[in-house]
């Protein structure tokens, strides 16, 4: 069975080499390798684990007595995340960026982990606390018990050393830097690598098989473990939050307080709608755009939010003198906001929909009012 090592690696990459030694004593040797970073990340590694005269790698597996074609690692393993137009991320500085990291996790795990005949070693104990959350959540979504999650631990003399890479078989000298910046000298043969298993829960196998033939948004695969009756929405004005689900399965979303001012307002009119025939297909309480900015309504709602003042002094409070462009901006990031946490699964009933063709298109919700509960402040 092939062992792979994937692995989240910021400016750090000896965690690479610290891993692949630390496995290799434990008796269970890397076959390949593969790395996720950023922009930034990738120089580090092409200047270190590929340089083009034998990095570390190369040199632990000389030192150790391993066939470095033994390791399968190269500019292919490397999976560097990028923006929309493939332009590489530098850092992950934004929420956009976190979620096209998250994405690039889930690919990867679900790569590796639909093949039977691969175990899985993911590593965080590299990059940035949100690139192992993201790995780690990875783990938790296509693990098998087969696969191990793991960090690192490295002695506190050498852990910052930048020419530390894994205890050579031969022990040197290196010139270390103190607590208090102080330079001194310290022998290889002091240093410990020590693997920690990190315990995860798998929820892979209470999945519905349909849904592991391709990498699915977390919150897809959540929703899909949730086998109660008809799902609920409770939207919390005062909470910032919509809740979709029942009891201890429902899952959460947040919302600053424009935009659940604004999503607030269409679930009261679909609530409030007085149509006696079921709501399944009908769009009679759905408005047009210009109807909706005239709306007082959402103003009402949004200036009764008490973290409103502070959404007005950073520009958010443009709600209460929406503009049609505006209206559209809105929607699309409340639509994006759903997507992120409830699923492509819940999406259809809760996103807020249009019908009809422009100038007369017409927005609502879908869900029908006997789902919807709202919490006013």
């Amino acid at each position: 069975m092939k062992h792979v090592l994937l692995a989240v690696v910021g400016l750090s990459p000896q965690v690479v080499t610290e891993a692949v030694y630390a496995l290799f004593h434990e008796g269970r040797p890397v076959d390949e390798i593969h790395l996720i970073t950023t922009g930034q990340g990738i120089g580090e590694i092409f200047r270190t684990l590929l340089a083009p005269n034998g990095g570390p790698l190369e040199d632990f597996c000389r030192q150790y007595g391993i066939g470095r074609q033994a390791i399968a690692f190269s500019s292919d393993s490397i999976h560097v995340i990028t923006r929309q137009n493939d332009e590489p991320i530098n850092d992950i500085e934004s929420e956009d960026d976190n979620e096209r990291l998250l994405v690039k996790c889930l690919e990867l795990a679900h790569r590796f982990t639909i093949d039977p005949d691969i175990r899985v070693s993911f590593l965080v104990a590299g990059g940035r606390k949100t690139m192992t959350s993201c790995l780690t959540l990875a783990a938790q979504l296509y693990g098998r018990p087969s696969d191990r999650l793991y960090h690192v631990l490295v002695s506190p003399a050498f852990e910052n050393c930048r020419s530390f890479w894994f205890p050579p078989r031969k022990s040197s000298v290196l010139t270390l830097t103190d607590q208090e910046g102080e330079t001194f000298y310290k022998e290889t043969k002091y240093a410990r690598v020590t693997l920690i298993p990190i315990p995860f829960v798998s929820i892979r196998s209470q999945l519905n098989p349909e849904l592991l033939d391709r990498p699915r948004p977390p919150a897809e695969l959540m929703q899909s473990l949730v086998r109660s009756g008809p799902k609920r929405l409770t939207v919390d004005v005062k909470s910032l939050t919509l809740v979709f689900g029942n009891g201890s399965n429902a899952l959460q979303v947040d919302l600053n307080p424009a935009r659940l001012a604004l999503y607030a307002f269409f679930a009261e009119r679909k609530k409030l709608c007085d149509k006696e025939h079921s709501c399944a297909g009908c769009t009679d309480c759905w408005l047009e755009v210009g109807e909706v900015i005239e709306e007082r309504r959402i103003v009402e709602l949004y200036r009764s939010i008490p973290t409103a003042r502070i959404a007005d002094s950073v520009g958010e409070g443009s709600i209460t003198r929406m503009t049609k462009e505006s209206f559209r901006s809105y929607r699309s990031k409340i639509n994006k906001d759903l997507r992120r946490g409830l699923g492509g699964m819940a999406i259809h009933d809760l996103e807020i929909a249009s019908c009809g063709e422009r100038p007369d298109t017409r927005y609502g919700l879908r869900l029908d009012k006997e789902r919807i509960r709202i919490i006013s402040p």
